[in-house]
C-alpha cells in the first residue's frame, strides 16, 4: 500500500501530502545523494497533529516522498501559482532549486505518468472516496490539508514567512465562516504570527476537493517548521515548541468543525 489511512467517526478528513519520505531503491541511483535525505518533506506533522484521534478525524498519509510525485499537484502538472517558482507533479529540484536529478536523470514522461498511475492515483483515490463517505453520512465534509515548511526560502518566496499560513484558495474552497473562525482561532494566540491566503492559498487538493455547494469544504494550512522542529538536519521534533503549538492547531480545527455544524444546524 502506497499510503496509510486511519477511519475516524467525525466529519473531518486530515491530510497529509508530503508527509512521506520513500524513495524506492530502484529510483534512489537517479537522485543526487543529497536528495536521499527528503530535506523538504512535511516532517512530524503525524507526530504534532497529535489531537486528531480525539477529535474522530480520518487522516490520510502517503508513504512515497515528494521527490518521486507530489501529491498536492495536478494531475496535468499546471503551475499553481503563476509567475513565481513552483515545484513540479514529479519534482526536479529541492526548495532552493538545486537539481535533485544527477545530470540525464530526471524522469522522462513515460516514467512521470507510471509515478502517476503508482502512486498519485490511489492516494487521489483514497481521498475521494472517504470525502464521499463523510458527506454520505454527515451532509458535510471538512478536508484539512496539513503542510508545514522551513520559515525561509529565498527561491520560493520573499523574507520570512507567517507562522501559519490559511489557504482557502482564495475563498473558493470552503465556505466565509469558516474561514473565518479559523483565522479568528488563530489570531487568539499572539505569540503566532498568520495569515490568510497570502503565498500558499492552498495547492491542487484544496482547490480541487473544496467545494462549499456540494457541502465539502477545504482548508490548506502551511506551517513554519520552526514552531515545533529543528529547520536544519537532523531535522529534529523539539517536544517544548510542539507543546506550545499544538492548542493552537487544535483551537483552529475546533473552529472549523464548529462553523460547519453552524452551517448545517448540528
Amino acid at each position: 500500500m502506497t499510503y496509510l489511512l486511519n477511519t475516524g467517526e467525525s466529519p473531518l478528513l486530515v491530510s497529509m501530502p508530503h508527509l512521506g519520505t520513500d524513495i524506492p531503491d530502484d529510483l534512489k541511483p537517479d537522485y543526487v545523494p543529497r536528495a536521499l535525505q527528503v530535506e523538504d518533506a512535511d516532517w512530524h506533522l503525524d507526530r504534532l497533529y497529535n489531537c486528531l484521534p480525539a477529535l474522530g478525524a480520518t487522516v490520510l498519509r502517503p508513504r512515497i516522498a515528494r521527490y518521486v510525485i507530489d501529491l498536492n499537484r495536478p494531475p496535468d502538472d499546471a503551475p499553481m501559482y503563476p509567475g513565481a517558482s513552483n515545484t513540479e507533479l514529479c519534482p526536479t529540484r529541492f526548495f532552493n532549486g538545486d537539481p535533485l536529478y544527477r545530470p540525464g536523470r530526471e524522469p522522462s514522461d513515460e516514467e512521470r505518468r507510471r509515478r502517476r498511475v503508482q502512486y498519485w492515483q490511489p492516494y487521489h483515490a483514497a481521498l475521494g472516496r472517504e470525502l464521499a463517505r463523510i458527506r454520505a453520512r454527515h451532509g458535510f465534509a471538512l478536508l484539512w490539508d496539513a503542510h508545514s515548511i522551513r520559515s525561509q526560502i529565498p527561491w520560493l518566496f520573499e523574507g520570512v514567512l507567517p507562522d501559519l499560513n490559511i489557504g482557502t484558495a482564495g475563498g473558493a474552497s470552503a465556505h466565509s465562516s469558516i474561514e473565518s473562525a479559523v483565522a479568528q482561532a488563530a489570531a487568539r494566540f499572539g505569540d503566532v504570527s498568520h495569515v490568510v491566503n497570502g503565498r500558499f492559498k492552498g495547492g491542487y487538493i484544496t482547490r480541487h476537493y473544496g467545494d462549499p455547494a456540494s457541502n465539502v469544504h477545504a482548508v490548506q494550512l502551511e506551517m513554519c517548521q520552526n514552531l515545533y522542529m529543528g529547520e536544519e538536519p537532523p531535522y529534529a521534533y523539539d517536544n517544548e515548541s510542539a507543546g506550545g503549538v499544538q492548542p493552537v492547531l487544535r483551537e483552529m480545527i475546533e473552529a472549523a468543525l464548529a462553523a460547519c455544524n453552524a452551517l448545517y444546524e448540528r
